[in-house]
């Protein structure tokens, strides 16, 4: 992963869908352009909806890693 500094993290480990999307968007709402979210997911439907959701509301999906027992996706805020 590149050196983005990470300006929230949403540890949505243990939380089914929708809620670590919906804690994201909550998150999206309260952040400025530019915050770089990570989200912590152990939910697996996560990695599919979370970066259809990214690209469907205009963000950009900076990565997506498996990480020991959960996902991380980040994002960032562009609008």
């Amino acid at each position: 992963m590149t050196t983005t500094t990470i300006t929230r993290v949403v540890d949505a480990r243990g939380s089914y869908c929708p809620g670590p999307l919906m804690e994201l968007i909550r998150a999206i709402r309260e952040g400025a352009v530019g915050d770089v979210i990570s989200v912590y997911s152990t939910d697996k439907g996560s990695k599919v909806d979370i970066p259809k959701w990214i690209e469907k509301a205009g963000h950009r999906l900076v990565a997506l890693e498996d990480r020991d027992g959960y996902d991380e996706i980040v994002v960032e805020k562009l609008r």
